[in-house]
């Protein structure tokens, strides 16, 4: 798989102008002009760079989750470094919008190296973008203009300390517009969460934990074709409980049944669970319901 370690290199393979900065980059398509457009399709490829980019699409579907946007305007998808990209020619975007790329080095020594990695939506897939509401799409706009100005001034010891601080303001709004997407999605979050459990159910009717083992919340992500990132997101914001907690949370409620039938052990009830560890499975479950194992099977069995 190809990586690129510069921003120039990237750039030279999408066949996109070079950079005014070595390590940051700007395309929009102000008043009636139109995006530098990138090489049509590529296999796998990584980088050294993060990217935000607002798109506008013409024809094919873009999918949030398994369900079709609501808005026909811009959609904006972030990318972070080391990412896995490939793309083909299936969807098609106006060229129009804009394209911020920079290197991973660029923000180093700010703030915004912390506040950066606590944005879950540079994890999320491009199914799971997000979509703006065309006064949404505006001030980003605006956000984008400013970073603009300072791009193609003559740069001077301020310019990146603006820049830096444009970029922060733009991923805030992109934080709050992601929380407005989610609050609207209730109806999604809530079949997402169904599906999670039903996933779950279909490995432990199967045997699958006693087998093969808990499975990981990525493995899960992939049968319900979002991101692992994402899942844990809609899930928390939804229901106040990230996807883990989930998955524990239908792990201790089976153990509850299975805790009941006396001839089980309490090793027994682990390994079928697939808790590799007995004494992993007990401190589990004390630190959820509060007791152990033992003595909720002594509170709680039948006379």
């Amino acid at each position: 798989m190809k990586h690129f370690k510069t921003l120039s290199s990237y750039l030279e393979y999408l066949e996109l102008p070079g950079p005014e900065h070595p390590m940051l980059s700007i395309y929009s398509a102000s008043g009636d002009g139109f995006l530098p457009c990138p090489k049509a399709s590529s296999p796998p490829i990584t980088n050294n760079c993060y990217s935000i980019s607002l798109k506008k699409i013409v024809t094919g579907d873009l999918n949030y989750g398994r369900t079709k946007y609501d808005f026909t305007n811009g959609v904006l998808i972030f990318l972070a470094p080391r990412q896995v990209l490939q793309w083909d020619n299936s969807v098609v975007f106006e060229q129009k919008g804009f394209s911020i790329n920079f290197h991973e080095d660029f923000i180093k020594g700010t703030e915004l190296v912390q506040q950066i990695k606590k944005y879950g939506f540079f994890s999320y897939s491009a199914n799971e973008a997000l979509h703006l509401s065309p006064k949404e799409e505006r001030q980003i706009e605006m956000i984008v203009e400013n970073i603009e100005i300072e791009y193609h001034n003559n740069q001077d010891e301020f310019s990146k300390d603006i820049i830096i601080s444009q970029l922060s303001t733009l991923l805030k709004y992109a934080n709050r517009f992601y929380e407005r997407q989610f609050l609207n999605r209730k109806e999604l979050s809530t079949s997402l969460l169904e599906k999670f459990n039903s996933q779950l159910s279909t490995y432990f009717d199967a045997g699958k934990l006693q087998t093969t083992g808990i499975p990981s919340v990525e493995e899960l992500a992939v049968h319900l074709n979002v991101s692992q990132r994402y899942l844990s997101d809609t899930l928390k914001n939804e229901t106040g409980k990230t996807s883990t907690e989930h998955l524990q949370l239908y792990l201790i409620n089976e153990a509850k049944n299975i805790l009941l039938k006396p001839h089980k052990s309490i090793a027994e009830v682990a390994y079928e669970l697939g808790f590799e560890y007995p004494q992993y499975f007990s401190r589990l479950f004390k630190k959820k319901e509060g007791i152990s194992p033992t003595e909720y099977r002594e509170k709680y069995k039948m006379n």
